[in-house]
């Protein structure tokens, strides 16, 4: 028998779901951090989507979140002209960092000494967060609103994305541009994976796959809709993407082949990201939830119970995960 993929949705926003990232895999599990227009960023449980807490501080939608590897820092970024710095333990706000607009990106260093944003005032910025009454360093160089900003090779390098249809690689130490890719259109999202210096490039239909050091093009995939965000397995075998047609699409990343498609949401899908372990992916969506659906359909991970044979014939058949088509979490 077939088996039908059955996510995990996570309820508890009331505006669209915007960004999402996950942690590393720490002693007590990984955990994932929603960005949400509602102003209230939530922290939970990775594997099952369980609510830990809600990060109280912003007075505007935010646009960006983030979680240190180790969980215990989070970032956001929001409409009020600010990026915060939380601690992911207590959710007590740590450092209110003022912006002259509105703040898209955040993103930690490895050490999570340093932080980075970017936003509609087109300026990279760097804070020391050991300095936290330092003026940021600033990296100008960009004509439109930045989207995203990550940090790459070993916190060396910086990749930036934003509405002037470019991505651009900077030297941390000089502040200069090493390389500049143009596009035809906006570009929708970037993630960033180490392992490997793979970056992953969203814009229009497409999704794109480069070398992080050089920028250089590695392959491209054609979907069917206009996509909003991509991750690419740890495994590097396949990725999901999810976009304008509310469907979230696995492709084998070596033969490009879609391998299949869900529809589970009942809006735009804005962001989609793999768990540290590969077990699940999490999508978030204008509908305002998160969903969370399994790499292997069937297994028994997290909330989900495989589903054996002899099982679908008893008598509590009926209360079993594999029956219900959706979990709350």
């Amino acid at each position: 028998m077939a088996m039908r993929q059955t996510p995990l949705t996570c309820s508890g926003h009331t505006r669209p779901v915007v960004d999402l990232a996950f942690s590393g895999i720490t002693p007590y599990g990984y955990f994932l951090i929603s960005a949400c227009k509602d102003g209230k960023p939530m922290l939970r449980q990775g594997d099952t989507g369980d609510w830990i807490g809600t990060f109280l501080g912003h007075k505007g939608a935010v646009w960006g979140a983030t979680l240190n590897k180790e969980a215990t820092k989070a970032a956001t970024a929001a409409a009020d002209f600010t990026a915060k710095v939380w601690d992911a333990v207590t959710g007590d706000e740590l450092l209110s960092l003022a912006h002259k607009h509105i703040v898209k990106s955040v993103n930690f260093t490895q050490d999570s000494g340093y932080l980075l944003t970017g936003g509609q005032d087109k300026i990279l910025r760097i804070y020391d967060l050991c300095k936290p009454d330092a003026d940021p360093q600033e990296i100008s160089g960009h004509t439109s609103a930045i989207k995203k900003a990550l940090w790459c090779n070993e916190d060396k390098q910086i990749l930036s994305a934003a509405d002037d249809k470019t991505v651009r690689l900077w030297d941390r130490a000089s502040m200069e541009v090493v390389k500049t890719l143009q596009f035809d259109t906006s570009v929708s999202s970037m993630e960033y994976i180490p392992d490997g210096e793979i970056l992953i490039i969203t814009y229009g239909k497409t999704v794109a796959f480069y070398n992080a050091l050089g920028l250089d093009l590695i392959k491209t995939v054609d979907a069917p809709a206009p996509i909003n965000s991509a991750s690419l397995h740890p495994d590097k075998d396949f990725f999901v993407a999810g976009g304008d047609d509310f469907k979230l699409y696995k492709y084998d990343y070596n033969t490009k082949e879609e391998l299949e498609s869900y529809k589970g949401h009942f809006g735009p899908v804005h962001c989609v990201r793999f768990s540290p372990d590969g077990e699940l992916y999490a999508s978030g969506s204008e509908d305002g939830t998160l969903r969370l659906w399994q790499t292997a359909v069937g297994k028994t991970y997290g909330l989900w119970k495989c589903v054996l044979p002899e099982e679908l014939v008893s008598e509590n058949s009926d209360t079993l995960y594999g029956s219900t088509p959706e979990i709350k979490a």
